[in-house]
């Protein structure tokens, strides 16, 4: 499984925090095997987080997760520049985050978090918590490699 993890963090662009989401889920995609191709940091700006996710698509990126950006604060654009890029939605991985993360806190619903499908590769938006980052893939970790077979066309079940 061929993953992608991009950080979104002004900060963590800058080299002013150091990043622990985008590692601990690098981990967590190691346990279904998942093999981190892409992995990077960047600025919370709408046309580079877009760039970043159209580039790695192109390069064969199978599930792409993102990690930050995606809460109520001013320079929070993960949700619009993920949504540029996709060719369709999956709201219910987006819904079971929401879902799974509101029995731990109230304040799960205010993550815009989203997730869709570009061509073959599956996005993801998590919290850039590392906390919330790992709570929120939890929630949905068991179903990526059914995901990705009914991508390329397999059964469903």
């Amino acid at each position: 499984m061929k993953t992608g993890i991009l950080t979104i963090s002004d900060k963590g662009s800058r080299g002013e925090r150091r990043d622990t989401s985008g590692p601990a889920l690098k981990e967590m995609m190691r346990q279904i095997g998942g093999e981190t191709a892409f992995a990077q940091i960047v600025p919370d700006d709408i046309e580079i987080i877009s760039r970043t996710l159209e580039e790695w698509c192109d390069q064969g990126a199978e599930i792409i997760l993102t990690a930050g950006g995606t809460g109520f604060g001013p320079r929070d654009h993960t949700p619009e520049a993920t949504r540029a890029v996709l060719d369709r939605e999956t709201p219910g991985i987006s819904e079971a985050i929401r879902q799974f993360g509101l029995a731990i806190t109230s304040k799960a619903m205010l993550s815009r978090a989203i997730s869709g499908i570009r061509k073959k590769t599956l996005i993801i938006n998590l919290p850039g918590s590392e906390r919330g980052a790992r709570e929120s893939l939890e929630a949905v970790l068991h179903v990526l490699p059914h995901a990705l077979q009914m991508m390329e066309g397999g059964e469903h079940e």
